[in-house]
């Protein structure tokens, strides 16, 4: 009897062997749900909740935060592989496929007397060995970015997300939405790139608008439903009666006094919105008499105001959303003010075109053909929630990849030839590593290999034909060789255009050695919460 078990009786404790085998289980369930997901084959998963709502998804993350986990260990692995997205925006499948295969290798030795220590200190080895190796196949992106290195490395991410003709719309998108945000010595600021959803068209019809789209539109039947090459004032300022921040009373004793004092909160708020007419006046004469005038208001507007607007031919958006005052100042030009007591030409931003459009009784508003946006937007079109939700996830991963790019200035070659160059390296270095621990190096090799072998039966392929003639290959050219999944021949992955993130790669290696050898080296689990004492 365990000493645990004298403490509590009703403790449930699982030992040495007992305790590996029910991590080993885990991780090779939760592997095996995602293995079919991996690569551009990979197939869906329908997920579907207890309201009857469905979700079909091949994206990791999506999957794992969706799936109700029971296990403790397989709940762990699906953490660690939820912190790699977040960290990086892509690798969850990779993670928990290599988790559970160096379980899985490891297995195999232990089985056989091989202590649990020995594994992960060849494990460490070997990591120290492949991070090197991912160093010497770094592929810079040069300066100024290779734009159709980007655009590759956007396609790879895409294509393992969504079917290949839409993942080919959207990497234009997703690429020239990163080139438009990005300032020279800042890191990339991706909630500058809005996401809009329409339930409209189909898929395809996914395209970026150099400019914003705002889902609300004017609230006034005679404003302007669409101004060409117009002024836009960005504003912060209340156009409407707003009751005192602190508790006040009026007193009259007449019907007079009444209307006075109506008369005079009324003149506060004309006064403001006599300035906005003046200087919409002001500034659209001469050469810019024929140019619209817009204002987009992050306060109320009320009726009597947008009358007065609207007789003026100004089209007037209120409350319109935080996030976007900032977006809108970097896509129009101008400065968002607070006041109309000094307004200038300068505070002004300007766009090709502002127009409504409506659907069903939603009204989005377009501000279009900007010069040099510094925000930008991506419309998700779709012709029901899931499709729409399911390209979202794909555009927010997109761009990850094409920020890791930037930020990284260094791609890895693809489609699983780091995995083969990897194994090689190990290989030889396992010569050179003394005792027992060259076993932990050579199960984490073999481990490896669960990337091209996954992808190649994901194709359809025989794994077994596809790695070795990936490994003859290699060694035949001594160049990264990846898998060709149409065919199953080895291909060069650049010559391909199949490109994967330095820094997903790096995080992966880290991270799977970690959790790996933290789930080898327990030798007891025991569920003896405060919970169980009680009854």
């Amino acid at each position: 009897m365990t000493a645990i078990k004298s403490l509590n009786p009703k403790a449930e404790v699982a030992r040495a062997a007992a305790a590996l085998a029910v991590n080993i289980a885990a991780a090779k369930g939760l592997q095996d749900v995602l293995r079919t997901n991996l690569g551009p084959k990979g197939t869906m998963k329908m997920l579907v909740s207890g309201a009857g709502d469905i979700k079909l998804t091949k994206d990791g993350n999506v999957l794992l935060h969706e799936m109700q986990i029971q296990h403790p260990t397989a709940s762990l692995i699906a953490r660690v592989a939820t912190a790699q997205d977040d960290i990086t925006g892509d690798g969850t499948t990779s993670n928990v496929l290599i988790i559970g295969e160096l379980l899985k290798q490891a297995d195999l030795y232990v089985s056989e007397g091989l202590h649990p220590r020995i594994v992960t200190e060849g494990f460490d080895k070997a990591k120290g060995k492949c991070l090197e190796v991912l160093e010497g196949m770094r592929v810079d992106l040069g300066s100024p970015p290779d734009r159709d290195r980007l655009m590759c490395v956007a396609r790879t991410s895409l294509r393992t997300k969504v079917g290949t003709e839409v993942a080919d719309l959207l990497t234009e998108a997703v690429v020239d939405a990163v080139l438009a945000v990005k300032v020279e010595g800042q890191p990339v600021d991706l909630h500058m790139v809005e996401i809009m959803a329409m339930q409209h068209k189909t898929d395809n019809d996914t395209r970026l608008v150099r400019g914003l789209v705002m889902d609300h539109g004017g609230r006034h039947p005679d404003m302007p439903k669409r101004v060409d090459n117009a002024f836009i004032l960005t504003c912060n300022v209340s156009l409407e009666y707003e009751k005192t921040e602190v508790n006040s009373s009026f007193f009259y004793k007449t019907a007079e006094e009444r209307d006075k004092l109506v008369v005079a909160e009324r003149a506060f708020i004309d006064e403001r919105v006599k300035k906005l007419v003046e200087f919409k006046e002001k500034v659209c004469v001469g050469d810019n008499k024929d140019r619209g005038f817009v204002v987009i208001n992050q306060k109320g507007i009320d009726p009597l105001s947008l009358d007065r607007l609207a007789a003026a031919g100004i089209l007037a958006l209120r409350r319109a959303k935080r996030r976007n005052m900032e977006r809108l100042a970097l896509a129009v030009g101008g400065v968002a003010v607070n006041s109309f007591e000094s307004l200038s030409r300068e505070d002004l931003g300007s766009a090709g075109s502002v127009y409504e459009q409506i659907l069903g009784e939603e009204k989005f508003t377009f501000v279009e053909d900007c010069e040099n946006p510094a925000s930008v937007t991506i419309l998700v079109k779709g012709p029901n929630k899931h499709t729409i939700t399911q390209v979202k996830d794909a555009v927010r991963d997109g761009l990850r990849a094409v920020k890791n790019a930037l930020e990284d200035g260094a791609l890895i070659p693809g489609a699983g030839a780091f995995e083969v160059v990897a194994h090689r390296a190990l290989v030889g270095f396992k010569d050179e590593v003394k005792g027992k621990a060259k076993l932990g190096v050579q199960a984490f090799a073999d481990a490896l290999l669960v990337v091209p072998k996954t992808l190649a039966v994901n194709a359809g392929l025989d794994p077994q034909d596809v790695v070795v003639s990936l490994l003859e290959e290699h060694v035949t050219s001594g160049q990264p060789i990846g898998v060709e999944l149409s065919s199953g021949k080895p291909m060069l992955p650049g010559d391909a255009g199949i490109w994967d993130n330095y820094c997903v790669k790096r995080q992966l290696i880290h991270s799977c050695v970690v959790i790996a050898s933290n789930l080898l080296l327990v030798d007891e689990i025991m569920r003896a919460g405060m919970s169980s004492l009680k009854g």
